[in-house]
This record gives structure tokens, C-alpha cells and sequence, in this order.
């Protein structure tokens, strides 16, 4: 099920919101700003006693994962690794000398499901976390959930940024550990034009209005931008439009099945990596096989590869591949998804205690790492979420990437763009209220 709701206001709106040079003059009257770590204005009343029980020699931890709709194809993997890494840290022993005890829920590509499932795994279930989603609007349907009961929830995907909670930790990259390297990355090889193409959702339409910011002070032109629905896969018309306006690259920010609408629809009109390359931020090593035609030469921007040379790499890989309904290969939201239960139990372990405050205070006060496939990754006790390397990787043969370009080492997560220039503070203030 799309997101219905936000489909309809992007589609009245956002053109006229974010058409240059209208960007400067979105309207005071959208949704109220989201909250950063640590402020307590999304909260109305005192979240009621938890539930949480640790007398025993278990701790219950909630996975919600989209297993049904158009969002399967990508979130199951994120559910089974989650099962894997709950398996690894019980057979060295659990969290705290506790035995995680998962349950796991569908979120069914439906975010009103996201929402119920969250509060029934907190109230009902009592457990000590939730671990999962993969768009934004489901992440932006639990948020209000957690934070309203002081739950925790651990989100493990790349998104738009703009957003930070007391209540989430973000384990995949930030706009500035993703979309800003591969803009960089696109300056680099003298790409002049570009087109965007994205799902009709809050992350892709936020994406974009920070990459048409970002494309402006690289003296990169903007040639077009197109939107389907989530659920929807015919790119027909958005194609055609490619295809007249001839850009250099089309950056992609659709998610989920509509990608293998998206792909097919590309390769009928005509175009091939050779000359209009697409550069994506949502198809890694598992999607790229399942798209229906090869995608051999296109590009994406990750923070996580299987090809990656880290010391900690092989020995994820030969676990992944050997568990039980493994996928075959890596990618990074599955590894993101892998780093946020380890996450958790360094946090946990740290605080002496599975009590949210406990470890939000101690993630503020200690330095919170982990050895992650993908390399160090350290906590950011402030905002929530993590120093990450930036990839680019180009498809090969083997729907494996080519590593193209590497930042030089980890970047300091900048979920609200605070340290970039192009990036005005009233500019900022608007795209948070707008995204909700």
C-alpha cells in the first residue's frame, strides 16, 4: 500500500514548494518540525511505565519488517539478519547474560500497520526495542509511537535526514554520508546534467530538494524530475521524459518493486549505462538480479558492499551465506540492520541496563563503537547516528559492485546539514516541517 496521504499533498505541492527559485518561500502553515535527540517537544505527556521484564533469563526485542507487499523484496533480508545477528549474540552468551527472545511482525508495506505493530511489541509484548522498517514514511509512522511510550526503535536504512529522536538510533547513512558523496563523486566525472527520478514519498521528494541545492552550487543542472507512487510500477511516461531531456546520469531514488518497473521501462526506451547511466541509492547486490533485466554498468552509492576488503567482511558474508533462508549475498541495509542489534547491545552492555534513559545517557557519555563488516563505526551519542565511509560501486557482470570511489575514511554523521553552507538554516527549517 502506498502512502496515500503524502502522496496527495507532495503532488498539490511540492513543485511549487521546491521549484527553484520558489525554495526560500515554502508556506509556515505545513507539519510541525521534528524533533532532535534530546528535546522532549514531540512529547504531550509523561510515556507510561514500561513493561520491559528482566527478571529472567531472556529480554524480548520486537523485529517489524515488511515480509507482504511491495517492500518484501527488500525488507525480508533485513528480517533474516536480524535473526542471525539475534542467534550470534546468543550463542556468545546474550546481552547482559540474557537470551534474546524476538518476535517478529509484518509491517506489510502499510504504514498504519507499522504504527499498530509498534505500539502492540511495546504495551503487549513489552519488549525493550524495536528493530527495523525501511522507508521513511514507516520510520515516520513508529516515530510518534516510541516516543509517546519512551520506547526505543532502531532504523537501519538510508534516508533523507532531517530528523532526529531520543527514541530512534539510525544505522544507515545520512544524506551527507550518502547523496552528498555521490553528487561529489558525479562532479568529479565532469556530469553536467542529471535527472531525478523517485517513489512519491517524503524520502525521495526530500532527497531531491537537497541534491537540486547541492547540484546548484556544483553547477549541476537539474533537467527533470519524476515521481510514481510506491506502488506503483509503469514508468512509461517518466521514461519518455528521460529519453527527450538527455541527461548525463539519472539519479535514482525509487524504492521497493517500482524499480523493477522503473529498469524495464528504461531498457525499452532505448537507454543503456553506456550513455545515460543510472547512479541509485536503493538498489544494492540483492535487487540487482531480481530487476528483470541486467543492470550491468549502472552505479550506486553505498556505505556497505560485499566486494568491501575489511577485516571484519569475510567472516559476515560466509555466516550470511550459510544461514537459513540467506539471500546469497550482502548489501548494506542488511548490514546496517546487523550493526544496529550489535548497537544495541554495546549501548545495553554500557549502561549496565536495558532501561531507555540508562542508555541514552550512557550513548551521551561514552564512546559507543562497533567492528562492523563495513569497518569501525562509531556512535554519535548527540543525534543518533553513526560514522560512516561513503561507496560508489559500479554493477558488474556478476550483479556484484566494483568499488569506483571511496571517501577517505568514515564522516561524521550531519543528519540537519548544519556544517554545509549551501544549506541555509531557513531552507532547513522548512524542508524538516515539510517532510513531517
Amino acid at each position: 500500500m502506498a502512502d496515500t496521504t503524502s502522496n496527495s499533498f507532495w503532488a498539490r505541492n511540492w513543485k511549487r514548494m521546491f521549484a527553484a527559485p520558489t525554495v526560500l518561500a515554502l508556506a509556515a502553515t505545513l507539519a510541525s518540525c521534528g524533533s532532535k535527540a534530546g528535546d522532549s517537544g514531540s512529547e504531550t505527556a509523561a510515556a507510561p511505565p514500561s513493561c520491559v521484564n528482566t527478571s529472567g533469563d531472556t529480554i524480548k526485542l520486537g523485529f517489524l519488517n515488511s515480509l507482504t507487499g511491495g517492500m518484501a523484496i527488500s525488507e525480508k533480508t533485513v528480517s533474516n539478519v536480524l535473526h542471525m545477528a539475534a542467534d550470534e549474540i546468543n550463542a556468545s552468551g546474550g546481552i547482559l547474560g540474557k537470551k534474546i527472545d524476538y518476535i517478529q511482525e509484518d509491517g506489510a508495506t502499510d504504514w498504519p500497520t507499522f504504527a499498530e505493530k509498534t505500539e502492540k511489541l511495546i504495551t503487549k509484548d513489552c519488549v525493550a526495542a524495536v528493530f527495523g522498517g525501511w522507508t521513511s514514511s514507516s520510520r515516520k509512522a513508529v516515530k510518534p509511537v516510541v516516543e509517546r511510550l519512551n520506547g526505543l526503535f532502531y532504523y537501519p536504512v538510508q534516508y533523507e535526514g532531517l530528523e532526529s529522536s531520543k527514541n530512534i538510533y539510525y544505522t544507515g547513512a545520512t544524506t551527507n554520508q550518502q547523496i552528498i558523496p555521490a553528487l561529489d563523486y558525479l562532479k568529479s566525472q565532469g556530469v553536467k546534467t542529471l535527472f531525478l527520478a523517485g517513489s512519491d514519498y517524503v524520502f525521495p521528494r526530500t532527497a531531491n530538494a537537497i541534491i537540486k541545492l547541492y547540484a546548484a552550487k556544483l553547477g549541476i543542472q537539474i533537467v527533470g524530475e519524476e515521481y510514481v507512487p510506491l506502488d506503483k510500477d509503469d514508468w512509461t511516461t517518466q521514461v519518455a521524459k528521460i529519453v527527450a531531456a538527455k541527461p548525463d546520469y539519472v539519479f535514482n531514488t525509487i524504492n521497493g518493486s517500482s524499480n523493477v518497473g522503473f529498469v524495464k521501462a528504461y531498457y525499452d526506451a532505448g537507454l543503456k549505462p553506456e550513455t545515460t547511466p543510472i547512479i541509485s541509492v536503493s538498489i544494492a547486490e540483492e535487487e540487482a538480479p531480481a530487476m528483470g533485466h541486467p543492470v550491468t554498468g549502472n552505479y550506486a552509492s553505498w556505505n556497505y558492499f560485499e566486494s568491501l576488503q575489511t577485516p571484519n567482511n569475510p567472516k559476515f558474508i560466509e555466516s550470511w551465506k550459510a544461514y537459513p533462508g540467506s539471500s546469497g549475498v550482502t548489501s548494506d541495509p542488511m548490514e546496517a540492520a546487523y550493526i544496529s542489534l550489535y548497537l544495541y547491545k554495546a549501548q545495553v552492555e554500557a549502561a549496565g541496563s536495558f532501561d531507555v534513559d540508562a542508555i541514552n545517557k550512557v550513548s551521551k557519555e561514552k564512546k559507543i563503537t562497533f567492528e562492523a563488516p563495513e569497518g569501525l563505526v562509531t556512535l554519535n551519542g548527540n543525534n543518533h547516528h553513526i560514522s560512516k565511509a561513503a561507496h560508489i560501486g559500479r554493477i558488474n557482470a556478476d550483479n556484484q559492485f566494483d568499488i569506483v570511489w571511496a571517501s577517505p575514511g568514515p564522516i561524521e554523521p550531519d543528519p540537519y546539514l548544519e556544517g554545509y553552507d549551501w544549506f541555509p538554516a531557513d531552507v532547513r527549517v522548512r524542508l524538516v516541517k515539510a517532510a513531517g
